[in-house]
């Protein structure tokens, strides 16, 4: 296993490094808000076949990428802003075709229209307004006529929910986690991606239970969770943030899923 100092955020202490890379710091691999169903289900969706040339916004710890690969597309490229996360990545490429560039889902700098499968995890909940619109504009700029592209987000529910409770939500997942949070419902969501002329083809949703022990164990396996709750006893400063960012998450529990949609361009 990779250690801890090479990883993303490396260089922060503990209550101030963004809650995703202080749980990779820790041993947690997979930081998808819906777990690896939920991404597995994206994959189904996006139907990843030989022929195709796969693009992925910030890859991470390149959990997705692993899977994506072992379908064998045709190319492959990630696009990362963390050199660390990056150097991960590249571990697991193999070949022509495949690579991760240092470069941002707003301008990542590939030509117009390279790409038949584009897809983003657990990034444009992070996002302004503004920014969610820019990536999403990006990824129908690379993709060919026909393409499909992949999000895997949080969500907020009902629909209808009071204003007051979303400004509630987004201050103490914020406060918690380090990092703006600001999830759409499912229609906000449906509706952002039809105003870049995407139509919505299959949607999904599950619990977010990131940081819950059925959830862990389902995602990382017994012995890593063991790992991840024996660095946990020993770095106070880390365990206080974990609980928080759990508490937050249990909190807000029944206003918060994770989901995944799968959009088509014309």
């Amino acid at each position: 296993m990779k250690s801890a100092r090479s990883l993303p955020g490396e260089h922060l202490d503990a209550i101030k490094v963004p809650g995703h890379w202080l749980l990779s710091r820790l041993g947690k691999r997979v930081l998808r808000p819906g777990g690896l169903e939920l991404t597995r289900c994206m994959l189904e969706g996006l139907s990843i076949q030989p022929d195709d040339d796969v693009v992925e916004f910030g890859p991470g710890l390149g959990v997705t990428a692993r899977l994506t690969l072992a379908r064998r597309p045709h190319s492959y490229v990630g696009i990362e802003r963390n050199e660390n996360a990056a150097k991960i990545v590249r571990r697991y490429l193999r070949g022509l075709g495949r690579n991760c560039l240092i470069a941002s889902a707003e301008q990542t700098g590939i030509a117009t229209a390279q790409a038949s499968v584009v897809y983003g995890e657990a990034m444009l909940t992070m996002q302004s307004d503004r920014q969610k619109a820019m990536i999403i504009a990006e990824a129908s700029r690379l993709l060919r006529p026909g393409g499909r592209y992949g999000i895997h987000e949080l969500c907020l529910v009902p629909d209808d929910l009071p204003r007051e409770t979303r400004e509630l939500i987004e201050n103490d997942l914020t406060g918690t986690i380090h990092v703006g949070a600001r999830p759409l419902t499912i229609a906000e969501w449906h509706a952002l991606l039809a105003e870049h002329n995407f139509r919505i083809t299959h949607s999904a949703t599950a619990p977010m239970h990131l940081l819950e022990v059925p959830r862990l164990i389902q995602d990382e396996g017994l012995g890593r969770v063991l790992l991840i709750a024996g660095r946990l006893l020993g770095d106070g400063e880390a365990r206080a943030r974990v609980f928080a960012m759990k508490k937050a998450f249990r909190n807000h529990g029944s206003h918060l899923r994770a989901v995944t949609i799968i959009a088509q361009k014309p």
